[in-house]
This record gives C-alpha cells, sequence and structure tokens, in this order.
C-alpha cells in the first residue's frame, strides 16, 4: 500500500495544482480576445494631413487589414500639433485594439526634448509593428558648387556657420538628421526652421538655403526632375531606394546613420493576443510583393519586426536622441 505525502508535500502539490490552474484561467481570455478580434470597425489615427507619408502608409495597410480581418478600417487625420494630438488621443483610447495610431521618427524625437507631451511615449503605448524605413538624403540646390558630399564638407569647413540648413522645424527628424551628420563630420552650419517640409524644399530649390536633409518621398521627385542634387543618403548602407548615392557611413562620417521609418502603436495594456494577431497581419502584408514595390515607389522598404523588438527600438532610438539633442543644444520651438 503507498504511503501518504508528507503533510508539507501535500501542500506543496495543492499550490502548484492551484498555480497551473490560475495560469491557464488567466491564458483563456487572452486566446479568446485574440481568437474574436477583430469584432468591429477598426480606427487608426494619423498626426497629419491627407497625402504625407504617415497616411499614405496608413492607408495602405488600413486597406489589407480590412481585406484580411474582415472589418472596416477607417483612418482619422489629426493633423494638429504636429502629431502630438493624435498620439495623445491612442494613449488615452480604451486597450482594446481597435484604436491604433501610425506614426514616424519624429514621435521618438520629440519625446527626446519635449517635456510637455500629454503621453509618456513608452510607458503609454504599445508597439505594435514597424510597417516600413527609408533614407533621409542630403541635398543641395543644383547650382549648388559642392558635387559631392566631400566638397560639401570641405566648404561648411572652410567657413564654420556660413552655409545654413532647413529642416521641417526644431526638433524634427530632418534636424536631428543634419546636426547627427555635422557632428560625425566635424561642421558647423546655421540652422533654418521651417513649418514643414514643404516651405523647406521650395527655398532649397530656389537658393535661400544651401543644404537640405529630407525624406525621400519629400525631395527624390526634385532630384529626379533635376530641381536639386543629391550627395549621399543617411542609412548606414546603401538604400534601394536610391542605390546610386553613397551612405554617409560608406563616405566616412562614421556614427551618422540614421532610418526614417514607420509604425503602428496600440495603447498601453492592450492584450497581447491582439497586438500579436495584428503584428503577424502586418508583417505578412509588407513583406508581400504589391507592397515592397509600393514601398519603393514611396521612397521606404518594408522593415518587420516582433512588438517586443519594435518596443527595445523606440526605447532605445528616445535615449540615442536625447544625448543628440544634448550635444547639438536641439530645443524644442
Amino acid at each position: 500500500m503507498p504511503r501518504p505525502l508528507p503533510t508539507l508535500r501535500r501542500r506543496a502539490a495543492a499550490t502548484a495544482a492551484v498555480a497551473a490552474f490560475a495560469v491557464l484561467a488567466l491564458q483563456a481570455p487572452a486566446f479568446a480576445q485574440g481568437d474574436a478580434y477583430p469584432s468591429k470597425p477598426i480606427t487608426i489615427v494619423v498626426g497629419s494631413v491627407a497625402g504625407g507619408s504617415n497616411d499614405v502608409f496608413a492607408r495602405a495597410i488600413g486597406k489589407r487589414l480590412s481585406d484580411s480581418l474582415g472589418q472596416p478600417v477607417v483612418i482619422d487625420n489629426k493633423p494638429a500639433g504636429g502629431g502630438v494630438i493624435a498620439n495623445a488621443t491612442v494613449a488615452r483610447a480604451p486597450a482594446d485594439g481597435y484604436t491604433l495610431v501610425v506614426l514616424s521618427s519624429t514621435f521618438t524625437t520629440g519625446a527626446a526634448i519635449r517635456t510637455n507631451l500629454n503621453y509618456d511615449a513608452v510607458k503609454d503605448f504599445k508597439p505594435v509593428a514597424m510597417l516600413a524605413k527609408g533614407p533621409l538624403l542630403v541635398t543641395v540646390n543644383k547650382d549648388s558648387p559642392y558635387k559631392t558630399i566631400q566638397e560639401l564638407v570641405a566648404g561648411a569647413k572652410a567657413h564654420p556657420g556660413k552655409l545654413n540648413y532647413g529642416t521641417s522645424g526644431a526638433g524634427s527628424i530632418n534636424h536631428f538628421a543634419t546636426e547627427l551628420f555635422a557632428g560625425a563630420a566635424g561642421i558647423r552650419m546655421t540652422h533654418v526652421p521651417y513649418k514643414g517640409m514643404g516651405p523647406a524644399t521650395t527655398d532649397l530649390l530656389g537658393g535661400q538655403i544651401d543644404v537640405l536633409v529630407a525624406s525621400a518621398p519629400s525631395i527624390l521627385a526634385q532630384v529626379r526632375g533635376g530641381k536639386a542634387r543629391a550627395l549621399a543618403v543617411t542609412t548606414a548602407a546603401r538604400s534601394p531606394v536610391a542605390p546610386e548615392l553613397a551612405s554617409l557611413e560608406e563616405s566616412g562620417y562614421k556614427g551618422s546613420a540614421l532610418d526614417l521609418w514607420w509604425g503602428v502603436l496600440a495603447p498601453a495594456g492592450t492584450p497581447q493576443a491582439v497586438v500579436d494577431k495584428l503584428n503577424a497581419e502586418i508583417n505578412k502584408h509588407i513583406q508581400s510583393s504589391e507592397m515592397l514595390a509600393f514601398f519603393i515607389k514611396e521612397g521606404a522598404e518594408p522593415a518587420p519586426m516582433k512588438p517586443d523588438e519594435f518596443a527595445r527600438f523606440i526605447s532605445t532610438e528616445i535615449e540615442r536622441w536625447k544625448g543628440v539633442a544634448k550635444a547639438a543644444d536641439i530645443r524644442p520651438e
């Protein structure tokens, strides 16, 4: 006849059984949520006007999610506040996977220098998926005397502060990218902030500014049309968006590598099963041949990531930009 378990062993076995049951009880709703999601329309909030890259990418992925998930995906443009209002709207939304935001690199540069945001860029969001990444182009006017990146650096070194560069505003990704390049090259240029890339591009083409580090969607058409001259890309290696251009790193300016990126975030607390389902769907779509061609046309390339990888990336980016801001004295407007 088997001997009874000692009291302590019986208690330990009972405790383990209760713990295992609790884990299963907690997991069951998560799987149920993932299986049932979505059961109603999804809203993607965009902090820019229709036609901007955030909006274009949100509509492209929204259409494909609607087709594969079987629910309408509505794009809600909230362009005021440089994306801050859109971000805050999503941070305060119910954490159920039905309100998302598509945003870009400026989310992290803004978080690095602004202390008056109505949200915490790390704690108030659940990263879902990165959509794409792409280069910024270092450009000059078509009549500029600088025909290579080395000539531009030499000119800036010969005349510290004389050359000026435009950005879409203080603290923008263009601002950070230019200062990152300037620090790596050991040069100093004068910052001219604009209210958006439109007027900055206009002034580059008109010769009012000397340098503009701009996204491919903003400037590549003017480069291809001969209205501006591109000298390099900011990515670590050459980009398929403009393979003829050397990267700043390749040209010898170490530490200047930067990717412009776009991604999808949800409110903090969104069930992991829902996030994982969205991530799987988005990664599937962005890696299709159709979306690859779409992204290249728009000046980007697919950049699939798992949610935890994307979360680490965002946190690392914010810390990196804090360091750049301190070194270059970048402050919000």
